[in-house]
């Protein structure tokens, strides 16, 4: 399968979100892995560093819709969902779309809402598919959440359970801009070049229909991945279920996971095969989330990542 069309579309987004995001380059990646898998992420980072505007600019230039939902504690699942209110004139139910009916959704503060609500977006992530009063009704063939978390105010919060966290298929941290791309940014806020002017001003191509990418999808099957590397990220995810500080390792659709972040990660760096670097690069975004250490080697100030980075260490690279 040619996957030539593939690489060169995800040059060009990756060029036009640059119109907007200044720096974010890694982020940016990760976000275009997500969609090109057909997959949700988690997006953590401090209040401010454009994860909002961030999703918005990829569904502009992907062609696609965009809705935002501000989560909550006394947000309904209906809120998400929709209902079916009564229509006197017609004198039957009418469906009143929630924003969930979009191609991608952007859940902010997911964590702020009750378990309920969460778990509103359960069947729409796995399912692709929406039960409003017992009718089931189909989502867009693009549907994607990135949902988005402050890593500092944990008060009056929901954690994720981890059967929610295990949907998604990336966690990327987005952090503050560096010293170069924050003067940037201060420069274009002063006139029409702020990064939401130019969004809306129409410079910002969409470089494909909502429709071809289905089609980019299916020509990720065309990256090339040997056995052996097979055999080696399945590895580094059985590794996580008996690594002597981790509570709980990575499940079964961790390994699906990282196998559709290597093809697309090779694909945005313009190969057809994946390599052993594809997979290190992949492994902390896929696996950090999916992780539980155990508490006494949390209280040491080991972090997941860390605990990753040794698993990698220990495990043969095939040659």
């Amino acid at each position: 399968m040619n996957t030539d069309h593939l690489k060169e579309v995800l040059a060009q987004a990756r060029q036009e979100v640059a119109k907007v995001i200044i720096g974010q380059h890694d982020v940016v990646e990760k976000a275009l892995i997500a969609i090109f898998t057909g997959q949700h992420a988690l997006i953590e980072g401090v209040p401010g560093v454009a994860k909002t505007l961030l999703v918005r600019t990829i569904a502009h230039v992907l062609g696609s819709d965009f809705s935002r939902i501000q989560f909550t504690p006394d947000l309904m699942p209906a809120d998400i969902t929709g209902t079916n209110v009564f229509n006197l004139q017609r004198n039957e139910f009418s469906l009143i779309k929630g924003p969930v009916f979009s191609s991608f959704l952007l859940a902010d503060e997911i964590n702020r809402a009750p378990a309920k609500t969460q778990s509103a977006l359960l069947q729409a992530m796995q399912e692709r598919t929406v039960t409003i009063d017992q009718t089931t009704y189909p989502l867009p063939v693009n549907f994607a959440v990135f949902a988005t978390q402050n890593p500092i105010e944990y008060e009056g919060t929901y954690p994720l359970p981890e059967a929610q966290k295990d949907r998604f298929m990336l966690k990327i941290i987005m952090k503050a801009p560096d010293r170069a791309e924050e003067l940037a940014l201060a420069q274009r806020s002063m006139g029409k070049e702020s990064p939401e002017s130019v969004l809306n001003s129409g410079a910002v191509k969409a470089v494909i229909k909502p429709e071809d990418l289905v089609e980019l999808r299916q020509q990720l099957a065309g990256i090339v991945m040997r056995d052996e590397l097979t055999a080696y990220l399945v590895d580094i995810v059985r590794a996580t279920r008996q690594h002597e500080s981790i509570l709980v390792g990575a499940g079964p659709r961790a390994t699906q996971s990282l196998m559709m972040a290597c093809r697309a990660y090779a694909a945005i760096s313009s190969r057809d095969f994946v390599t052993p670097d594809d997979i290190k690069s992949m492994a902390v975004p896929v696996l950090e989330h999916r992780v539980i250490l155990r508490p006494e080697f949390e209280i040491e100030g080991l972090g997941i990542p860390e605990v990753i980075q040794q698993i990698l260490q220990q495990i043969a690279v095939p040659r």
